[in-house]
C-alpha cells in the first residue's frame, strides 16, 4: 500500500485542531485507501448494511467508540448522518472521526446541519506532485494524458475503459443518490461538452439546445457538477474597471485524463501539453491551498491570466502557465500590470526547476516550476 505523505501530514494537523474532519473528492480519488491506511484506525463502510446498522443509536455507537480515531466512510449513506457527527463533536471531543463522501458538506439534503465551527475539511484532489514522488513514477506526460485517478494513474495502458465506468458510477451512486435529476442524457450531454471545452469561458445558451433543457436547468446541472468537485468554475478577477471581462467564468474539467479522453486525445503534442500543464498547475493550487477561490483575469481586448490569487490586504497574484517557456508572449502580462501595478506575476513553467527573475520593461516577473511558484506565493 502506497502511504500519501503530504495527505497523511494534512490529516494528522487538522485532527488535532478539532475531533471531525470531512474528507471530500471524487469517486475514486482515493478516499477509502488513504484513510483505511491512517495508523490506529478503525475504518466502518457505510455503504454495507451491517454497518449502518450499528449506528442506528449513534450515542451507543460513539461510546462503545470513546477514545478511538474512526473512519467513516460514505457517511451519507446513513440516515441521519449530521446527528451522528453533531453528536461526536459535542459529547465526544476525544473521540477522532474522519468522514468521506464525494461532494460538499452541504450539497446533500441528509446533512441538515454542516457542522459549522465544530469540523474541518480536507478535499482530496487528483494526484499532485508530492503524490507522483510517492508513487515513484514522476511522469507528468503519462499523468496528464492518464489522469490523477490512482487506478487510472497506475494503469500501464491507457485506461479508456475506466472513464465510462467512472461516468456511469458517478451517475449511479452520487448523482443519483443525492439530487435525483431524472434526464440522464441531458446531464450526461453536459458533462460531456463540458470536458471537450474544458478551460473556456463557459456561456449557458450554448449547451441549453443541445442538451434539449432551458437556461436555468444548465445552472442546475452546472452547481452540481461543481459541488461534487467535477467541475471547478473560475469566476474572473476585476475591479470593476471598463476594459475588463466581469461575468463569463471559465469552466475546468477535475482531472486531465477526462479532459484528453472526451477531446480524443492519445498523444500529447505541444498544443495538448501547454492545455494539460495548465489543468495540472490548477489542480495544485487546489489540493495545496484547499481553496476554489482562485479566479482568472480577461480584458475586453482579450488579455489572459490563467490564474488570480487573491489575499486580504495585498495586491493580486496572477500567474501564467507555459509547459515551453523559450518564447513567452508578455502580451497579457504587461496587459495587467498596467492595471494593477504592485501585482506580483508568477510565471509557472513546465520546463524551469529552478526560480529566476526577469525583467520586462521594469517589470520583475518569477520564472519557475511548481515549487517554486509556492514558494513565491
Amino acid at each position: 500500500m502506497i502511504k500519501r505523505k503530504f495527505w497523511h501530514a494534512r490529516i494528522e494537523a487538522l485532527l488535532e485542531e478539532r475531533s471531525i474532519l470531512w474528507l471530500s473528492g471524487v469517486r475514486r480519488s482515493g478516499k477509502t485507501v488513504l484513510t483505511a491506511s491512517m495508523p490506529h484506525i478503525r475504518y466502518f463502510d457505510c455503504e454495507l448494511p451491517r454497518t449502518r446498522a450499528l449506528m442506528v443509536d449513534p450515542e451507543k455507537f460513539l461510546t462503545e467508540h470513546n477514545g478511538q480515531r474512526i473512519v467513516l466512510d460514505e457517511i451519507h449513506r446513513l440516515e441521519n448522518p449530521s446527528e451522528l457527527l453533531k453528536i461526536a463533536a459535542d459529547h465526544f471531543p476525544k473521540t477522532k472521526i474522519i468522514a468521506t463522501g464525494s461532494s460538499s458538506l452541504s450539497a446533500s439534503a441528509k446533512f441538515r446541519d454542516t457542522l459549522a465551527g465544530r469540523k474541518s475539511d480536507l478535499w482530496l484532489t487528483p494526484l499532485c506532485m508530492a503524490d507522483l514522488i510517492d508513487f515513484h513514477r514522476k511522469d507528468l506526460k503519462h499523468r496528464i494524458l492518464f489522469g490523477g485517478l490512482p487506478p487510472f494513474y497506475l494503469s500501464k495502458k491507457l485506461p479508456e475503459r475506466y472513464f465510462q465506468e467512472w461516468v456511469d458510477a458517478y451517475w449511479a451512486r452520487d448523482i443519483q443518490e443525492l439530487f435525483r435529476i431524472e434526464r440522464r442524457f441531458s446531464f450526461g450531454k453536459f458533462f460531456e461538452m463540458l470536458m471537450v471545452q474544458s478551460g473556456g469561458i463557459f456561456e449557458a445558451s450554448r449547451f441549453a439546445a443541445p442538451c434539449g433543457v432551458s437556461h436555468t436547468t444548465i445552472g442546475n446541472y452546472l452547481r452540481i457538477l461543481e459541488e461534487t468537485y467535477v467541475v471547478h468554475v473560475l469566476r474572473p478577477f476585476s475591479t470593476y474597471k471598463n476594459s475588463e471581462i466581469v461575468a463569463a467564468p471559465k469552466v475546468y474539467a477535475f482531472d486531465t485524463g477526462f479532459a484528453c479522453y472526451y477531446r480524443g486525445v492519445h498523444t500529447l503534442g505541444g498544443k495538448e501539453m501547454g492545455q494539460g500543464w495548465e489543468h495540472y498547475v490548477l489542480n495544485e493550487l487546489h489540493a495545496r491551498l484547499q481553496t476554489r477561490g482562485i479566479r482568472y483575469w480577461r480584458d475586453k481586448q482579450g488579455h489572459e491570466i490563467d490564474f488570480i490569487i487573491e489575499k486580504r490586504g495585498q495586491p493580486p497574484i496572477a500567474i501564467e502557465c507555459k509547459w515551453n517557456t523559450e518564447n513567452i508572449d508578455y502580451g497579457s502580462i504587461k496587459a495587467f500590470r498596467r492595471q494593477y501595478p504592485q501585482s506580483k506575476v508568477i510565471i509557472a513553467g513546465g520546463d524551469i526547476e529552478k526560480t529566476n527573475k526577469r525583467n520586462i520593461e521594469s517589470m520583475s516577473i518569477y520564472l519557475t516550476g511548481i515549487e517554486g511558484m509556492f514558494r513565491c506565493l
